[in-house]
């Protein structure tokens, strides 16, 4: 069948080639609309301005378009027998460069230690410190925290100019994917020394030996970069330069800018999808899903809102496994998500928390692994919601609740497809259960502070949420219901999701008991370093745990962007994490924007690429 398949997709992309010309002016011209508050890669975690890292400095290993793990900075590299010791060749002769293309000096292995020191360096407030130490690097939580002050005990050296070491503290099978991430992005060390705190505050204030050259940056004006035509791997970069210009309103600015011929791409908002279509279908595409990010349901452990929502009473109920499971089976998901991707929302939907795709063991998707059998019957059946009710009313009212059940769904009241979903979702629940039993109070929250007035404040009962991969493992699918505690006292503080570890020192035995299995299987399954096999098997055990009890409710990944643009999207780097998804490099671009039928022809040369 796989066979007969790909034979197919090819014979297709032959039928359709019909590709526009390259350009001759190969300036990629984009809008923009938030402002980068950095230019410093070593602290930024907001995707927006690690763009500028990922495509001014290269990554020791990168992504191809397809997904595969390929050589960057690093020509090879080798893993001790342990597993703890990782020892990358660089490249020789690779150089750094100001703002204006001067040659400035060589990048070392030094420049890797350097970066990592900063970045280990409180006063800077890095943002992206975390995934150092979730990469295990020996010591490094201990220098961050002040507990040593010799950074030579951190497990990064340079053994010579052109060879860097990393050593951990564990055997980590996904230590390679933590690679493509900022934090392990190398910068000049004399540059960090003199700067400090002041280093990427501007263009000037920066090396570059990647793919591009920021020669202006204009705050709330213009960005614009240029090739490197230095770089190790410059016959690969295609685009000569790239300009994007700031737009307060380039969601709205940018589709009549592109058909003026002003830029060279803009997304579509789903409000002007059906007039697009009616009047420049043929130009109208999709962008490239990636499964980096997973959104789902959350139930919330420790309600922290008004009086008059009964936060009590909810308390109660969500430690009550026939009340969530109620609400999880009345929840018809694909009715939800028509507010995001009324086409075709089953394209998106998923079964699992680590989304379809994510990660792969002896070629089986981890979301169809056999832990997962069966995972379905949890899903949205009417029937089965008002049997868990029946159960969940008698066992409520016994232990004093007062119906109904108040279930406060927090959204941020500028997103109107998110708000629109909200609505579905309490037409849909209530409409399933009965206001008899519980009312959704729908509360819309200003963008300023969103998340700590919601999520993180426990000021919802009922919320979607959404956590991104920090590396190429199921086990990051586990951190955002980790348990939580104090820094500094070792206080029990609670996750920042759901906050159901707090059940752990509480009096709801239920719950309790099946926390106390969750976390010791989460645990089995990071102890397995060496049979990747047994390792995502164990993963899956513990996730179909969350699942079947209801604890989290699996949704969808981000739908498909509708776009006009003159780039060839999948001819660039392809990666379920990391900074590689956010480059130009590989990508060529047309004339004319990409018509509907080139698109298909490319997505199916792309889906042929993967499959070998």
């Amino acid at each position: 069948m796989m066979k007969r398949t790909l034979a197919f997709l090819l014979c297709l992309c032959m039928a359709l080639t019909c590709v526009s010309a390259l350009a001759e002016d190969t300036t990629y011209t984009a809008l923009y609309a938030s402002e980068v508050s950095t230019l410093n890669y070593l602290i930024a975690s907001k995707q927006w301005e690690q763009t500028v890292g990922a495509n001014i400095v290269d990554t020791l290993v990168e992504y191809d378009n397809t997904g595969k793990i390929i050589p960057g900075l690093a020509e090879s590299w080798e893993n001790s027998d342990d597993g703890l010791v990782w020892t990358f060749h660089l490249r020789q002769g690779q150089k750094w460069y100001d703002y204006t293309g001067a040659e400035v000096a060589e990048v070392t292995a030094n420049d890797f230690v350097s970066a990592l020191k900063y970045i280990l360096t409180p006063e800077y407030e890095s943002a992206i410190e975390y995934a150092v130490e979730g990469a295990y690097i020996l010591n490094a939580d201990k220098y961050y925290a002040g507990e040593i002050t010799d950074f030579a005990e951190v497990g990064v050296k340079a053994l010579d100019d052109y060879t860097v070491e990393y050593t951990l503290s564990a055997p980590l099978p996904y230590f390679l994917s933590s690679l493509t991430y900022g934090s392990f992005l190398p910068a000049y060390g004399p540059l960090l020394e003199e700067l400090g705190a002041d280093f990427g505050t501007s263009n000037d204030k920066l090396y570059y030996s990647g793919a591009y050259i920021m020669t202006e940056y204009v705050p709330q004006g213009r960005h614009y970069y240029v090739k490197n035509a230095n770089n190790w791997d410059a016959d690969n970069i295609f685009i000569e330069a790239i300009e994007r210009i700031y737009n307060s309103s380039a969601s709205t600015s940018a589709p009549a800018m592109a058909l003026r011929g002003d830029v060279d791409s803009a997304s579509l908002d789903v409000s002007i999808v059906d007039d697009w279509k009616a009047n420049h279908g043929d130009i109208v595409t999709r962008s490239r899903v990636t499964p980096d990010y997973s959104y789902f349901y959350a139930f919330n452990f420790n309600p922290q809102y008004d009086e008059a929502w009964n936060p009590g009473d909810w308390l109660i109920a969500v430690n009550n496994a026939n009340f969530r499971h109620s609400i999880m089976s009345a929840f018809d998901r694909t009715y939800a998500m028509r507010a995001m991707e009324p086409e075709d929302p089953e394209s998106i939907t998923q079964r699992t928390i680590t989304p379809a795709t994510f990660s792969y063991v002896d070629g089986t998707d981890f979301s169809t692994l056999p832990a997962f059998d069966g995972i379905e019957e949890n899903f949205f059946n009417a029937d089965a919601a008002l049997a868990y009710k029946a159960a969940a009313i008698e066992e409520l009212t016994e232990a004093g609740v007062t119906f109904p059940i108040q279930m406060l769904v927090s959204y941020r009241s500028d997103m109107a497809d998110w708000e629109n979903e909200s609505i579905l979702l309490k037409q849909q629940i209530e409409g399933v259960l009965g206001t008899d039993y519980v009312v959704c109070v729908l509360n819309p929250r200003p963008t300023e502070n969103f998340l700590p007035s919601t999520r993180t404040g426990g000021q919802y009962s009922f919320m979607r949420c959404n956590w991104g991969a920090d590396y190429a493992d199921p086990q990051t699918f586990t951190d955002p219901f980790a348990i939580k505690r104090d820094s500094e006292t070792g206080e029990h503080i609670g996750n920042t999701y759901n906050k159901m570890d707090l059940m752990l020192e509480s009096d709801f035995a239920e719950t309790k008991e099946f926390l106390t299995a969750y976390y010791a299987a989460v645990d089995a399954a990071k102890a397995e370093v060496v049979d990747m096999t047994v390792r995502y098997n164990k993963f899956a055990e513990a996730e179909a745990m969350l699942i079947n009890n209801a604890m989290v409710i699996p949704y969808y990944i981000s739908p498909a962007d509708y776009q006009v643009t003159k780039l060839n999207i999948f001819e660039g780097e392809y990666a379920p994490f990391g900074i590689s998804i956010l480059r130009f490099k590989y990508q060529h671009l047309s004339d004319e924007f990409i018509t509907a039928k080139e698109y298909e022809a490319n997505f199916a040369e792309w889906q042929a690429q993967a499959a070998n």
